[in-house]
This record gives C-alpha cells, sequence and structure tokens, in this order.
C-alpha cells in the first residue's frame, strides 16, 4: 500500500491535478500534430502545478509553502499564455481552452 500524502488532501493540488490531466490531454492532441516542442512545454508546465503544491506542502514553514504556491501560480499563467497563442495559432478552438 502506497503512503498517503498531505497534499493530496489540499483542494487546490486536487483542482491542479485536474488542470494537469486537462494539459496532458490538449498536449496529446500537439502530439498527433507532430509539434512534439509545445505538447512537452504544456506538459511540463502542467505538472508544475502540481509538483510545487506537493513540495511546498512538505515544508514546516508556511512562508516557505507560500513561494511554492507562488511558483505553482506562475505555471499556471504560463499555461494560460501558451494556450493562448496555440488558439491564436489555430491549434486549439476557443470551447478547447474554454472548458479550462
Amino acid at each position: 500500500m502506497r503512503p498517503h500524502f498531505r497534499f493530496e488532501d489540499l483542494e487546490i493540488w486536487q483542482t491542479a491535478k485536474g488542470l494537469a490531466i486537462r494539459f496532458h490531454r490538449l498536449a496529446d492532441i500537439l502530439d498527433k500534430r507532430r509539434l512534439f516542442r509545445y505538447a512537452e512545454q504544456l506538459r511540463a508546465a502542467g505538472l508544475s502545478l502540481t509538483n510545487n503544491i506537493a513540495e511546498g506542502s512538505g515544508s514546516t514553514h508556511t512562508q516557505e509553502f507560500r513561494q511554492f504556491l507562488n511558483i505553482a501560480r506562475q505555471s499556471l499563467f504560463e499555461d494560460a499564455s501558451m494556450l493562448m497563442v496555440f488558439e491564436s495559432l489555430g491549434l486549439f478552438s476557443p470551447s478547447d481552452i474554454d472548458e479550462l
């Protein structure tokens, strides 16, 4: 049986996990179009959301946890920016992006 981690109970981590999964699925579409670099960047920034929340939750200092939450927030802005550019390039439809 695997251990249970504190971050799994955090609503913010659960939300970020859902977003990371959606970003991964969108990246699969980019892979099919042979846009591997775009796909990898989208996946990496998506995973950064959950990873930074998880890493920060392991801290014993509130200020350090806040720093990791801020990094996760910045990754979300990175994802949003990429999706807007991809939409402008016609790689995704507005409905693909709006559901996020």
